[in-house]
């Protein structure tokens, strides 16, 4: 389940950018930014009440509520710095830049959660570090 559930991010993935592309003309990126956050929150919000687990805000601990944050803190770094690429740059070269977050990330789970990279792991951050060279040269 995991694998098409990941699979169904990519593609809404793919149509966020497509649609903000397409959207971002003439707009602030930051307002944009602020625009697709409101709507993200509803949805999320609305996900929370509809699956009755708006109860669970109380239960989570310091540590969880502190990275949690922290994690939203990078999400907005990240999409503000997206929105502005993607403003004054072509999807077809801003998208895959986006996605050596996949690299980095490999990189940071060895780093700071002790995950395992392995030689399949290190030629496929090799692999897509070229792709993504090759696509935007």
């Amino acid at each position: 389940m995991w694998f098409v559930l990941a699979l169904l991010s990519a593609v809404f993935a793919s149509l966020t950018s497509i649609l903000a592309k397409v959207g971002i003309d003439g707009v602030s990126s930051n307002l944009a930014t602020a625009i697709r956050t409101v709507v993200v929150v509803i949805m999320a919000w609305g996900m929370v009440f509809l699956t009755g687990t708006q109860n669970g805000i109380f239960e989570i601990d310091k540590k969880s509520m502190l990275f949690l944050i922290l994690s939203g803190l990078a999400t907005g770094a990240s999409w503000l710095c997206y929105y502005k690429a993607l403003q004054l740059g072509e999807a077809s070269k801003v998208v895959p830049v986006d996605k050596l977050s996949v690299v980095f990330t490999l990189i940071l789970a060895f780093v700071f959660l002790h995950e395992k990279f392995t030689v399949k792991s290190l030629i496929g951050c090799v692999l897509i570090g070229a792709g993504t060279l090759l696509m935007v040269i």
